[in-house]
């Protein structure tokens, strides 16, 4: 009785604000979890941002339509769920990630709500609760389950340290320094192949 939990961007899509950043010219939207580890704090600058540009929901829903799947993120996550149960755990938002689910074969998604005004300004973020990934795990844990998880960034750390075992993708050397107990991996057959060990160990 095994559980996959893998983090989203960064793992499977692109990181929607760095496409963002690049395709409204504001660099500052480039900062994400793997640069700044206080959420609360990204986000709040994010939406000062946004409100600074007027840029709203509808804007940034226009960028994500035309994002995909990173290359081979499909097929790898086909795989995997012909063999374990998978449930992705992300700090994103379901307004956004929606169209990017529906490229992926809809896997089941764990993550936050958008609120916007009637003009589609995006006028404030909701939690699901606090540290979602890592209670996730333990709730997953104490349904009997055993837990592999993977991710790239800070905001993914806390939910490895939970898992029965925790595996880094690509992530940026910063994030390995601080955290070298956990195995790096940069493509999805060493991912693969990272699971498969570990789902013999656990």
């Amino acid at each position: 009785m095994q559980i996959v939990c893998l983090d989203l961007e960064g793992v499977l899509v692109p990181e929607i604000w760095i496409e963002f950043s690049e395709r409204t010219g504001i660099p500052e939207l480039r900062r994400t979890t793997r640069d700044e580890p206080n959420y609360d704090k990204l986000m709040k600058g994010r939406l000062a941002l946004l409100a600074q540009h007027k840029l709203g929901l509808p804007d940034i829903q226009k960028v994500i339509a035309e994002m995909g799947p990173m290359p081979g993120a499909k097929d790898f996550l086909d795989s995997l769920r012909e063999r374990f149960q998978v449930i992705i755990l992300s700090d994103t938002f379901y307004e956004f990630a929606m169209p990017l689910m529906r490229q992926l074969g809809m896997p089941t998604l764990f993550c936050h709500k958008l609120e916007a005004d009637a003009d589609g300004v995006v006028v404030n973020y909701h939690l699901r609760m606090a540290e979602q990934k890592r209670e996730a795990v333990k709730a997953l844990k104490a349904l009997n389950f055993k837990v592999m998880a993977a991710g790239d960034s800070y905001n993914d750390t806390a939910m490895l340290a939970e898992a029965h075992a925790g595996i880094l993708f690509r992530p940026p050397e910063n994030v390995v320094r601080e955290f070298p107990q956990y195995p790096v991996v940069m493509n999805y057959a060493g991912l693969d192949a990272e699971i498969e060990a570990a789902s013999k160990k656990i």
